[in-house]
């Protein structure tokens, strides 16, 4: 159990949201010992969700801890939260003592089976001497390549083993972190396909999802998007890939669209940035025009074709790929149009709020949302952060409401997009973004009955 906290410290692990049980009893008091900060959580999903907001903030892997049976079971959502947004965790979970297992033991069930498909990569910890290897391996596979959660199962007489370990077999691997670990560069060739592309065309459009924030990726958008004059459109989870403010934003394409649909069906070349292409995004896979050109910019190669024809594959780190695209593009001027295919978004966005002034000004009582999340907009600061619970807190929030500079300051959980996110979820990002930034969490009775527990 020593080890188990002994390696989170070497790691430099966050705090820790969690309910324990005997199982994990000497990690308790290792961490207690070595002043690893610990939260104790009343439910499971609970403490995942506010580690999984904890690791959108810092892009390092959140913690989490559980107990064997319905502490591990407990975890399943949150879990599959950060497996389908791609956010690296890190939870260990407590199991039943091998002698004993599979003989009616207290709350025993095959929580491997269970947690396995709800994580990126369950490791079963075998063998005490082992721990600062699995541990190793956990913090690899969360922030490298598509990060993601991983479970570290670690059963009663594992934990509750002795081994003596040499000083130099607990070190973490400093590459491992954080998350974009293990960054890969684009293909050459396809590279210069996709600059021959972006030469040519008139009115290119990027499209970015969340994958912008896990790359830290921003600068080189920025760079690429106005170099170029190439407004930009965004996924909610891509809200603040560029300042909702700046004058090239055309703001969320897909369902939740304010002006975007417009450039999309306009646009003659399309650069896919981090994004899957789901249904939200595509408006149930309908968006997307035919005959346009796609240049898809993934890390995961197999996503890539996925829900919609890519004529270009850049299988790469974003921001990698994003700083070498200038570099591959041909000397010489602008396409004619293209300056002003850019600047026909920001008359166009005003044009939007003057027909939603009616809403986002609105006196009606009760307050109407977009009234709001509009005082949201006027009363935070740049580096605030707001949190939006599943449903529509997520919907109208990744509508309306404006970040004020690039950067990861609107968290909705889109990637099971589970009602009850907004209160821990907001209580993780504030953890992480410290006393000096403010965090406002968006949710609903239903959110708020879900997860009263931890408010008290």
């Amino acid at each position: 159990g020593e080890a188990l906290a002994r390696m989170l410290a070497a790691h430099q692990a966050g705090p820790m949201f969690g309910k324990g049980g005997f199982q994990l009893l000497p990690f308790y008091e290792a961490v207690r010992g070595l002043g690893l900060k610990h939260y104790l959580i009343n439910d499971g999903r609970c403490g995942t969700f506010a580690a999984d907001a904890w690791a959108r903030v810092t892009n390092r892997p959140g913690g989490g801890d559980a107990t064997l049976g319905p502490g591990a079971t407990n975890l399943v959502t949150g879990l599959i939260e950060s497996l389908n947004a791609g956010i690296p965790l890190v939870a260990i979970t407590g199991d039943a003592n091998r002698d004993h297992a599979w003989k009616n033991m207290t709350q025993e069930a095959r929580q491997v089976e269970i947690l396995r498909p709800a994580c990126k990569e369950l490791i079963r910890v075998e063998s005490t001497k082992r721990i600062p290897e699995m541990v190793r391996r956990a913090f690899a596979v969360a922030t490298s390549g598509r990060p993601g959660p991983v479970v570290l199962d670690v059963p009663e007489d594992v934990c509750h083993g002795e081994h003596n370990f040499a000083a130099d077999e607990i070190w973490a691997d400093p590459g491992t972190l954080q998350a974009q670990a293990r960054r890969t560069r684009p293909d050459g060739q396809e590279l210069e396909r996709a600059a021959a592309l972006l030469a040519k065309a008139k009115r290119p459009l990027l499209l970015v999802g969340g994958g912008i924030h896990i790359s830290g990726a921003h600068h080189a958008l920025l760079a690429l998007a106005e170099s170029q004059k190439i407004p930009v459109a965004h996924t909610m989870s891509g809200k603040g890939a560029i300042a909702c403010t700046h004058p090239l934003s055309a703001g969320v394409f897909g369902r939740y669209s304010r002006i975007a649909n417009d450039f999309v069906a306009e646009a003659d070349l399309l650069i896919v940035v981090g994004c899957k292409l789901g249904e939200i995004a595509t408006k149930r896979f309908a968006l997307m025009p035919a005959g346009i050109p796609i240049v898809h910019i993934e890390i995961v190669p197999e996503e890539i074709g996925r829900t919609t024809r890519a004529d270009v594959a850049l299988a790469a780190d974003a921001k990698l790929a994003l700083e070498d695209l200038p570099t591959a593009m041909p000397a010489g001027k602008l396409p004619d149009g293209r300056a002003d295919f850019a600047a026909a978004v920001a008359p166009r966005m005003a044009a939007w709020r003057v027909g939603a002034a009616d809403r986002l000004e609105s006196n009606e009582t009760p307050i109407n949302v977009g009234r709001l999340i509009n005082e949201l907009n006027i009363a935070m600061a740049d580096d605030d952060i707001l949190v939006a619970d599943g449903g529509f807190a997520g919907h109208w929030g990744g509508l309306l409401f404006d970040t004020k500079k690039a950067g990861r300051h609107f968290i909705a959980d889109r990637g099971f997009a589970s009602i009850g996110y907004g209160a821990p979820g907001a209580m993780g990002a504030q953890m992480a973004a410290g006393p000096k930034r403010r965090v406002v969490g968006l949710t609903d009775v239903g959110g708020f009955n879900m997860n009263v527990g931890e408010m008290v």
